[in-house]
């Protein structure tokens, strides 16, 4: 199966195939995102009619891959390859068009760019045992995996108090007795896990990047015990932002429902995986990277 893979500029999403050694992105997202047309299709058509007016053989440098669009459907869609894609952007006029070729240029040479790249791989990595899973040194397996070689701390259990937006996380101090409490906790139902996925949560035992590791060690609670996965597509941004919020003042309704109403028994599906890391990534674009 080809690799799929959805970023997001402006809350849109880009998506992408892997296809011939080359990313393929789609144009009717980009311009989408860079218009914020309401007929990104009609918009793209009036492009490419004036491209081939104009003798620019852009539009010809255009292949159609079938990508999923919100429906569950897929459709043949116009596809460039990103070297492609600065012509494209640089013909449809916009204020965002700028914006739009510094994110997609440099995206892939920040930390996030780089550790989301590993985390594509991750599940190929076969470098959890069955019998670790939900235990603290496979979480910091994940960590360890993700940023290795960009965090000089990655997979190493924070020995600093940190907080985020007035809430404080396990003290340093006593950090290591609530990570061998919170691993002592049972993993067999849907709630036990989601109530393990939180108190982790509360924990937040590295310095930086605990809830992109954490949602893949969530994920592997799940497909063993439960034989299931999360669809991260099907959870609102906003909604799990706020959810987990909530969940750190000891209120987990909303994250169980938002977690329970995503999930999906297609376990080896890669798409799933790959659309689970674009979407674990996404809701961690806040003003300054603010994940910690």
């Amino acid at each position: 199966m080809s690799k799929i893979s959805i970023r997001f500029f402006n809350d849109k999403e880009v998506r992408a195939v892997w296809e011939n050694h080359k990313w393929w992105f789609s144009v009717v997202d980009i311009v989408s995102a860079i218009t914020n047309s309401p007929r990104p299709r009609v918009y793209w058509g009036t492009v490419k009619n004036r491209l081939k007016a104009q003798g620019n053989q852009l539009y010809s440098k255009c292949i159609q891959l079938k990508l999923k669009s919100n429906d569950g459907k897929s459709y043949a869609t116009d596809c460039l390859t990103q070297d492609d894609i600065s012509e494209l952007v640089k013909n449809i006029p916009s204020k965002n068009a700028l914006k739009f070729l510094d994110w997609f240029t440099y995206s892939d040479n920040t930390i996030d760019g780089q550790s989301k790249k590993k985390a594509y791989t991750f599940g190929e990595s076969n470098l959890i045992g069955n019998t670790e899973i939900g235990s603290v040194k496979a979480l910091q397996k994940i960590h360890a995996y993700i940023f290795g070689g960009l965090y000089d701390f990655a997979g190493q259990i924070r020995t600093l108090t940190i907080s985020k937006g007035g809430f404080t996380f396990a003290p340093a101090q006593f950090l290591h007795l609530a990570l061998s409490q919170i691993e002592l906790m049972p993993e067999t139902t849907f709630d036990e896990i989601a109530d393990k996925y939180v108190e982790m949560n509360v924990a937040h035992p590295f310095m930086e990047g605990n809830w992109r590791s954490t949602r893949i060690w969530l994920d592997l609670m799940f497909r063993r015990s439960l034989k299931k996965c999360i669809d991260w597509s099907k959870i609102n941004k906003n909604d799990y932002l706020n959810a987990m919020i909530k969940s750190h003042t000891t209120d987990s309704t909303e994250i169980k429902r938002l977690l329970s109403g995503a999930l999906t028994n297609k376990i080896n599906d890669r798409e799933i995986f790959m659309k689970g890391i674009d979407y674990s990534y996404y809701y961690e674009q806040e003003d300054n990277n603010g994940e910690i």
